[in-house]
């Protein structure tokens, strides 16, 4: 069964160049590539930067996913917070945080949420971790460690489907083929520059996969729109889950 994945840091819905609160920009870009799942990253909540909106809510609604999963990792001094979501054509089960955050360092963390995929014999979970790693490259290695030793994943079967992506920072594109791929994950056939937006030079952002799960093609979003839309493009992954 095929799926479609798209990883992509918002910038609270306010582009990379120009400054503006265009969350509109933001759907039609994710919309024009049709995913059945959406990782999201800095998503605001009530802040005033971005009109007091609920962004989960608002691009869910826009994108008619209704299946949806917010959690803060920042909260703002003049009211708001920003963090993590997942949409979802799939239902949602369960969602939980991973408190990925170290001493001094700004509030990180990962998004799990069970999706219950319906496919031709039946119907399977798929695990989603939706990361926004640190800045410093000891502080992201960390951070891997943690994952990898946190419940429930160290205990999951290694057949279970587990996506993995986000924004990583990486900026070499080195850190999830050096942590994640002894861990038994499978890293895309090549990691897309995603950062900035509009010359993108690093491939900030990533999607690994473990389990009954494979990478089939993977790709930046190139339209003029991303380029504007926010200071990432969009990371868009085709997957293929077994169905027995």
């Amino acid at each position: 069964m095929q799926l479609r994945v798209l990883s992509y840091n918002i910038h609270k819905c306010i582009g990379g160049v120009d400054r503006r609160y265009r969350p509109q920009r933001i759907v039609d870009t994710i919309a024009h590539y049709a995913p059945d799942i959406v990782m999201l990253q800095e998503v605001d909540e009530g802040a005033r930067r971005s009109s007091g909106d609920r962004q989960v809510d608002l691009l869910g609604d826009g994108l008619g996913l209704r299946h949806r999963a917010w959690f803060p990792n920042v909260h703002l001094r003049q009211g708001g917070a920003y963090g993590n979501a997942v949409l979802s054509r799939f239902p949602c089960s369960r969602t939980a945080n991973l408190d990925l955050s170290l001493p001094g360092r700004k509030a990180r963390s990962a998004l799990h949420s069970w999706l219950r995929v319906r496919t031709p014999s039946g119907s399977r979970t798929v695990h989603v971790f939706n990361m926004h790693l640190g800045l410093r490259q000891d502080e992201r290695r960390r951070q891997l460690v943690r994952f990898l030793d946190s419940h429930p994943f160290a205990h999951m079967h290694a057949r279970t489907p587990v996506i993995v992506g986000g924004d990583f920072n990486d900026v070499y594109g080195t850190l999830g083929v050096q942590q994640l791929v002894p861990a038994g994950f499978r890293a895309m056939p090549s990691s897309p520059r995603t950062f900035p937006a509009y010359a993108p030079l690093r491939p900030l952002d990533a999607l690994f996969v473990r389990g009954d799960v494979q990478i089939r093609h993977a790709q930046r979003g190139q339209t003029a729109l991303a380029r504007r839309a926010s200071d990432h493009l969009p990371l868009i992954v085709d997957l293929e889950l077994a169905t027995g």
